[in-house]
């Protein structure tokens, strides 16, 4: 005499075969966007960059940091670009009040920016 439990894993799958469950989400051209699951569409994250050095441009400080520990790594050793990341780390961690905006002016010293003026000091880009 088969348990309860399995009778009922019987049941389900038994079912599950013979009862043709139709998808939830449409397919084809005139799919609707599943909020739940994809989250909300925006254009501007779809549009590829209009010029080729836009992308370059946008991860510029990403790029001069890589560029600034390897070369780092390749004159002092490992130990040294380690000890610099945990340090910009730690200077991002500190903030102010929650409504009231970071200056950052730790992490403009430890990357050699404090004495440079950009468009993001003139116009608060940050």
């Amino acid at each position: 005499m088969p348990l309860p439990a399995e009778n009922a894993r019987g049941l389900g799958s038994q079912l599950k075969d013979s009862i043709p469950v139709p998808e939830l989400s449409a397919s084809g051209p005139f799919e609707s966007h599943d909020l739940l699951r994809k989250g909300f569409s925006c254009v501007k994250n779809e549009l590829l960059p209009s010029h080729p050095l836009e992308l370059s441009e946008k991860n510029f400080q990403l790029n001069q940091d890589k560029m600034n520990l390897s070369t780092l790594r390749n004159i002092q050793g490992l130990f040294a670009p380690l000890k610099l990341q945990m340090e910009f780390k730690a200077v991002q961690q500190v903030q102010r009040l929650p409504f009231l905006p970071s200056s950052n002016l730790s992490l403009d010293i430890l990357r050699g920016n404090d004495e440079t003026v950009g468009f993001e000091d003139i116009l608060n880009g940050k």
